[in-house]
């Protein structure tokens, strides 16, 4: 037997939520507001899917013994797959004019094209397209 899973459930730690709502809501994203509350957003990937929870740093420590990253250090790349390549651009450019930094350039495989920036609370988003037909033979 193969196991499926149901959901998932990314969290990271955040420093504000009325900027981190702000900032993903100018993206075109959706919270589940059933879960979230002034320590956390449930911020909506792929309904009934895909969430990240995105907590309150001191809320965050109670979850983990370990300590937390602040920003600086790489502990996770989160790669979201969009419908075209405009829609890379668009999101991007549109993170980066709502405050989010260029952590690199991106890249065009031509099967793959991506690009990427780090959000406000310097967590890093892979935004990328791919086209299976182009794959190399």
């Amino acid at each position: 037997m193969t196991m499926k899973i149901k959901t998932i459930y990314v969290n990271l730690p955040i420093h504000d939520i009325a900027k981190t709502r702000a900032f993903w809501t100018a993206l075109g994203f959706k919270f589940n507001e059933q879960f979230s509350d002034d320590r956390a957003l449930c911020l909506i990937l792929n309904d009934e899917l895909i969430y990240v929870m995105l907590i309150v740093r001191d809320y965050f420590t109670t979850f983990t013994n370990r300590p937390i990253a602040d920003g600086t250090t790489t502990q996770v790349l989160t790669a979201i797959e969009v419908e075209s390549r405009e829609k890379v651009d668009e999101m991007v450019s549109l993170a980066l004019e709502k405050g989010a930094s260029r952590y690199r350039e991106g890249a065009d495989h031509g099967w793959m094209y991506y690009d990427c920036f780090a959000d406000l609370d310097g967590h890093q988003w892979e935004i990328m397209y791919t086209d299976a037909s182009q794959l190399p033979q």
